[in-house]
């Protein structure tokens, strides 16, 4: 299981950091965050994989960065939010692949609780 932290409140314009731990990585994975906003479909917001290989969505492009440490923890900076990027941010992994290209949202083993995240204008 995965666990998230750093959700809450912030002002259009702020940032938050999300944090995702609770299992063992490696070298071989692909790691991703998700979000979802109510009434609407989840979308995946960032991707990671061992080379250190990243890919966002475009609505996040040039806000969003993702990344692992040596801990074993993946983050989501999230900088110049907007009421639109309010939603439940989840992670996920899945270990022993080499990239992200052939790991399909559903295909992710490990799954985090979410976390909720709210900007206010």
């Amino acid at each position: 299981q995965l666990m998230e932290s750093g959700g809450g409140s912030a002002q259009a314009g702020g940032s938050l950091r999300l944090a995702c731990g609770g299992t063992y990585i490696g070298r071989r994975f692909c790691a991703a965050w998700f979000r979802q906003a109510p009434g609407k479909e989840r979308q995946r917001v960032s991707q990671i994989y061992g080379s250190g290989n990243t890919a966002y969505a475009d609505s996040v492009k040039g806000r969003f960065t993702i990344s692992v440490d040596e801990t074993d923890t993946l983050y989501l900076q999230m900088n110049a939010l907007t009421p639109d990027d309010e939603a439940i941010y989840t992670c996920a992994l899945e270990r022993g692949v080499g990239s992200c290209v052939r790991v399909g949202d559903a295909d992710y083993y490990f799954w985090g609780q979410g976390t909720q995240v709210a900007v206010s204008s």
